[in-house]
């Protein structure tokens, strides 16, 4: 067998294909802007301006996909902005380097989420920003449906089905106690990173 495999089979040293230094094309991008991020990519893609700009759009799509859970309204309009590029794109609206830059500012907006100046200043972190959006940018339906949260949490709530139902209760009592409306909320309470 040994014999079979060194003479039928080889293995050349391996080659990079491209120069992402261990960073997605998302955070090289973000990090370093689209011009070198396009200048990373391997050369036969390079060659295509198509293929640039689908290379980007699916990694920005993959991207949103991912982050959608933790604020649905946010990436729901991320998601909007990039259908209207694509669109721009392959009805040759916009020039190539103007569609490069549209889509380097959208990548960051999408990779850092809300901007804090955005929402009102007592929507202090991401977890509570994606509440406000998740209530409809009610800001006193918010204050008391967090606090609510706040209260009602206790360690692995996430994994702990009463624990969990104790923190939907008390959410529905601040959403006049519509069941399906708590559900949401706590599902994307569940989803945020921190507590």
């Amino acid at each position: 067998m040994r014999h079979l495999i060194d003479t039928y089979i080889r293995a050349d040293d391996s080659e990079a294909v491209s120069t992402f230094d261990e960073l997605s094309l998302v955070q090289l991008i973000v990090e370093r802007g689209v011009e070198t991020a396009v200048s990373a990519l391997p050369p036969g893609i390079q060659k295509s301006e198509k293929a640039v700009s689908e290379t980007i759009e699916n990694n920005v799509r993959q991207l949103i996909i991912d982050e959608t859970p933790i604020n649905p309204k946010y990436y729901d309009r991320m998601s909007t902005l990039l259908d209207a590029l694509i669109v721009q794109r392959k009805r040759q609206a916009l020039d190539y380097q103007a569609y490069l830059q549209e889509i380097g500012e959208l990548t960051k907006q999408v990779k850092q989420g809300p901007s804090a100046a955005d929402y009102p200043q007592i929507f202090d972190t991401q977890e509570k920003r994606a509440f406000y959006d998740f209530l409809g940018k009610d800001e006193a339906l918010a204050i008391r449906v967090i606090q609510a949260l706040e209260a009602s949490v206790q360690d692995d709530w996430r994994q702990n089905t009463f624990k969990r139902r104790k923190v939907k209760l008390a959410v529905k009592a601040e959403l006049n106690g519509d069941e399906a409306w708590a559900e949401a909320f706590v599902d994307s309470a569940h989803n945020q990173r921190d507590d």
